[in-house]
């Protein structure tokens, strides 16, 4: 959000000027829309996290060396809320994995990251973007562990499966990216999420139709834009199916001639469940069977196919991974990412009692 900083004395007190980048009309919109009271939180997870010796209150942002805003803040001096807790690091905490025959096993937390991190890794992921991830599935297991003694392999937020499985999939540059994400993991060691002083779900999709979406049982997901997403090669997944494949997906009799009708739908825009003639499908039953991205879909039904359109890739609810990758290319740190995305957290680090 931030990508420079002053702090000028104009013989009376400290002034602080916070210079905005981020792509100049994002800056503009977030000036405008943001309440004051969330331009003072972010200023001051900058100034915490960046440790700038600021003695003052007042806060000028620019954009194009133009002050748009003064804001009056107080500064806290830790970089980060910081709670005593031993053993909670990389190398000492220990996680229990639930396999899939339901035996368990045991790793360190830095193992369990690491394979966790591998099946989300892809050539274009920004470091930025990997420590958000880093930093949440850590606080999933941190509550994973304390809740239920352990956390399945796979489950509705990540996949894991040990980094050396990853050896043929990235073959002569296993050793260069396997060492890539170790630094991230440790580059974010202790480090979690909380709201209310507890600890977050890791929600996380790959992208979105320009906004994410607020779910009243989880009050840390608020809508929030996410208008890069809008350009992600996975915005939109066609799907299309002769009435004779799609009939034998469903198991029901489908043509032209179909009797189609949405029953339930969420957000005014994720089918919840339809009827196709007589049968009743949830959106999820749909979008397992006929291999779609998400819940915003549409039904073209022409003379012999129908062709299914679905927008965006996943839920929708917290990090958009493409949105994130778009932030941390115009220099956004881990910090403005899930602050963006997860409105009301905080980024918290444990620290061992000496």
């Amino acid at each position: 959000m931030f990508y420079r900083y002053e702090v000028r004395n104009n013989g009376s007190e400290d002034i602080l000027y916070l210079y905005l980048d981020m792509a100049y009309e994002f800056s503009k919109e977030l000036i405008q829309t943001a309440s004051e009271q969330e331009l003072s939180r972010r200023t001051e997870n900058f100034i915490n996290s960046n440790n700038i010796q600021f003695k003052g209150s007042k806060v000028y942002l620019i954009i194009d060396n133009i002050v748009v805003k003064t804001l009056n803040i107080k500064t806290n001096k830790n970089i980060k809320n910081v709670l005593n807790k031993n053993n909670y690091n990389n190398n000492d905490f220990l996680v229990t994995l639930k396999l899939e025959d339901n035996s368990m096993i045991e790793v360190t937390l830095k193992e369990y990251l690491g394979g966790s991190l591998g099946n989300f890794y892809t050539e274009e992921m920004q470091e930025e973007t990997l420590k958000c991830l880093a930093i949440l599935f850590r606080t999933y297991a941190y509550k994973m562990m304390e809740e239920k003694h352990y956390l399945k392999t796979n489950n509705e937020f990540q996949i894991y499966s040990p980094i050396y499985n990853f050896k043929a999939i990235w073959n002569k540059r296993y050793e260069e990216i396997s060492q890539k994400l170790e630094k991230i993991i440790n580059q974010t060691d202790n480090i979690f999420v909380t709201h209310n002083s507890k600890y977050i779900l890791p929600f996380i999709h790959y992208c979105n139709t320009g906004f994410t979406v607020s779910n009243k049982n989880y009050p840390y997901l608020k809508e929030v834009k996410s208008l890069w997403d809008l350009t992600s090669k996975n915005y939109l997944n066609v799907m299309e199916y002769t009435y004779e494949e799609i009939s034998k997906i469903l198991d029901v009799d489908i043509n032209n001639q179909i009797n189609f009708e949405i029953l339930e739908i969420e957000n005014k825009r994720f089918i919840k469940k339809v009827k196709l003639n007589n049968k009743i499908f949830s959106g999820e039953e749909l979008i397992k069977k006929l291999n779609l991205k998400s819940a915003e879909m549409v039904f073209i039904f022409n003379k012999k196919k129908v062709k299914i359109i679905s927008k965006g890739w996943g839920h929708f609810l917290g990090l958009s991974l493409f949105g994130a990758n778009e932030l941390a290319k115009n220099n956004c740190t881990y910090q403005d990412i899930l602050t963006y995305y997860f409105p009301t957290i905080k980024i918290m680090q444990y620290k061992k009692n000496f």
